[in-house]
């Protein structure tokens, strides 16, 4: 899993100083995620992805009242979208992880009924992984990015 970056902050800065840099590396960290997300190969890319989302909402959240009402709620928006669509292909994949490795223990006899319900969710995550593909479309993310700059300068002043 990917580290979150640590972000240095002093006493001497002010509160929105201190939003604007914080969201700005958050945000820096979903960015550097999205290389080979849709790759079905590479599911640890999707969790980390996933992760760095969840941390960029939560720091938007914690500094909102440095941030434009409307701008915030408008980048928030796009930012749970996106967790959720990672989310969605996310839990297809721990659900055929967890699968496989039960499969290769269990019983002969048991053994197709799980091969059977793998077969199942790997079909669900492609249809995941579809729908996720628009959220990490190379001009949606950089409308993200914009947005997310914009409000790292208003909060920065």
């Amino acid at each position: 899993m990917a580290r979150a970056r640590q972000v240095e902050l002093t006493c001497e800065e002010s509160f929105a100083a201190a939003a604007a840099r914080v969201v700005e590396v958050r945000a820096a960290e979903v960015f550097e995620q999205a290389r080979g997300v849709l790759d079905l190969q590479a599911p640890e890319r999707v969790h980390d992805m996933r992760v760095a989302t969840r941390r960029l909402r939560a720091a938007m959240e914690i500094f909102n009242p440095c941030f434009p009402r409307k701008r915030l709620r408008r980048a928030l928006k796009e930012v749970k979208a996106l967790a959720d669509a990672l989310g969605e292909r996310r839990d297809r994949d721990v659900e055929i992880e967890f699968l496989e490795r039960f499969a290769a223990q269990a019983e002969s006899g048991a053994r197709g009924g799980v091969v059977a319900l793998i077969a199942g969710l790997r079909e669900e995550r492609l249809g995941a992984n579809e729908n996720l593909a628009p959220f990490v479309a190379p001009e949606r993310l950089e409308e993200l990015r914009r947005r997310l700059a914009r409000l790292v300068e208003e909060a920065a002043g």
